[in-house]
């Protein structure tokens, strides 16, 4: 269902990708978009138990595009150093396809949004319950069930 990787040799094993995920701090999620024009943009995110998860506005492109068509694209890179001489780039990325789904429930939303707050604010756990229940109903959680995952490393 998903091409293989054309160059083997430069593949990375899945746990290197889950690791990458649990240890990078943006990504770009792709969607199909307004007039079936791809729409990328960056975000944070969390990786839990093979799904992504990311918060947003509770309406914007994003949504509207996941709305239409579930079937998304999140690409990570880790580590990116241009090296001039050798005319080259030394990376090391992870690209993911799934199908993302929005979170209504609030209880679920709640559960989830601490996978971000333990990722991007781990010294804050105090705030956490109070700044979540002030706010629930401001931001959107998407989850998106990973389907395939591959990595990649120059050589």
């Amino acid at each position: 269902m998903f091409r293989e990787m054309r160059r083997k040799n430069q593949s990375l094993s899945e746990d290197d990708c889950v690791r990458i995920l649990e240890n990078t701090s943006s990504g770009v999620l792709a969607v199909l978009g307004d007039k079936n024009y791809p729409y990328t943009v960056p975000l944070n995110f969390a990786y839990k138990d093979n799904k992504i998860y990311f918060h947003c506005a509770t309406n914007g492109h994003k949504l509207d595009s996941i709305r239409k068509n579930n079937k998304v694209s999140f690409c990570v890179v880790d580590k990116e150093e241009v090296i001039p001489d050798k005319f080259t780039t030394d990376y090391k990325s992870v690209i993911i396809f799934g199908k993302a789904r929005i979170i209504e429930d609030n209880g679920e939303k709640a559960k989830t949004i601490i996978y971000l707050c333990e990722k991007y604010s781990p010294d804050q756990k105090d705030s956490w319950q109070k700044t979540i229940t002030n706010s629930i109903n401001r931001f959107s959680i998407v989850e998106i069930d990973i389907e395939h995952i591959s990595g990649k490393q120059s050589k």
